[in-house]
């Protein structure tokens, strides 16, 4: 399948979204111009002026769907565009009902696509952001995970338990019914269509319209809880692990998806490796000077590495190593880098 080149016009839905923002900004720094989609006006004022001061107002323009859940919503939107990367998706931690994340992840993701099948004659290829929730049941012992996994048991907890199932339950089946109706709907029309089909799965600092601490997306809010003010603060806690990885790989990811030929039809996991909560605090503590002098960053625990220690969550890189490529960012890089942008925010 024929890839993006610089000049090509890229859609971006949900762009003032925490990964697309960087997305966005990749894309017009490799010569893209790009059209992002936003629920209202008030949205793409933060990005107009952001990206008007890096010099790219004339290759970023803002295009407004209040709802993707919306029948033909991004058919005006796909016109002229020659790839697609949807991006727009919840994930919060206060949902109650499971129609909240099922209706925008899996009616979203299923009727962008109706939009490029219907008005993308110009459409090379659409990558997805899905996630390794889809990817990935909480295992009960140590389990290295690939693309080959599916999360078959949320989507069932959800069936059974509706509106009593736990949040991060309900987002997991979420991105899984909705990764899977992607990939069902591009097979059942992949010969009407020019396109192919591309998805990138991450684990679980903000350049997007982030104006205060409690506004932050959940991921990183779960971050700054453990590592800057200290709320998560018992042994137990702190021993606890996963998988991880920087924004800006992530979004580096769903620009390669697009360029890269081998790509296509492809199904990736991104990750920067595992982690041990007490891993965070011992980086943040270890730079000097501090990035975030107003703050005494907790210390937790460090005798929790003291032993041997096992990341219970881990994830095959190879598909990513061999047709991504990426080198991702440290620890260290991250952790420096998202301290000194909360510092400078006041945070």
């Amino acid at each position: 399948m024929p890839t993006i080149t610089a000049g090509d016009k890229v859609l971006v839905s949900g762009a003032n979204g925490y990964i697309a923002m960087w997305a966005v900004r990749l894309f017009l720094e490799r010569g893209y111009l790009v059209r992002g989609t936003v629920r209202s006006e008030d949205k793409a004022v933060f990005m107009k002026e952001y990206f008007n001061s890096l010099g790219f107002g004339d290759k970023f323009e803002t295009f407004i769907v209040e709802d993707i859940v919306k029948e033909g919503a991004f058919d005006e939107a796909v016109k002229g565009v020659d790839a697609i990367a949807h991006m727009a998706s919840p994930f919060h931690s206060n949902v109650k009902d499971p129609e909240e994340f099922y209706r925008p992840a899996i009616q979203g993701t299923v009727g962008i696509l109706k939009s490029a099948v219907k008005n993308g004659e110009k459409v090379k290829r659409v990558v997805i952001t899905s996630s390794c929730a889809a990817v990935m049941s909480p295992p009960e012992k140590p389990t290295k995970f690939s693309e080959l996994d599916w999360n078959t048991l949320s989507p069932k907890q959800v069936e059974e338990n509706g509106a009593n199932t736990p949040p991060m339950t309900i987002y997991r089946a979420s991105k899984t019914l909705a990764e899977k109706g992607a990939w069902e709907y591009h097979e059942k029309h992949k010969g009407d269509v020019q396109w192919d089909l591309s998805v990138i799965n991450p684990p679980f600092p903000p350049i997007h319209d982030v104006k205060s601490v409690i506004t932050l997306n959940t991921s990183l809010q779960i971050w700054y809880n453990h590592v800057v003010a200290g709320l998560i603060n018992t042994k137990e806690a702190l021993s606890d692990s996963n998988s991880w990885v920087d924004v800006r790989d992530t979004a580096l990811a769903h620009v390669l998806a697009l360029e890269k030929a081998e790509a296509g039809g492809e199904r990736i996991i991104t990750t920067g490796g595992g982690y041990i909560w007490q891993e965070w605090l011992n980086v943040a503590n270890s730079i000097t000077p501090s990035p975030i002098p107003s703050h005494k960053l907790p210390v937790g625990y460090p005798d929790i590495l003291d032993g041997e220690t096992v990341v219970k969550i881990t994830y095959d890189k190879s598909k990513e190593e061999r047709i991504l490529g990426i080198k991702f960012h440290t620890k260290l890089e991250t952790t420096k880098d998202t301290l000194e942008d909360f510092a400078r925010r006041g945070w």
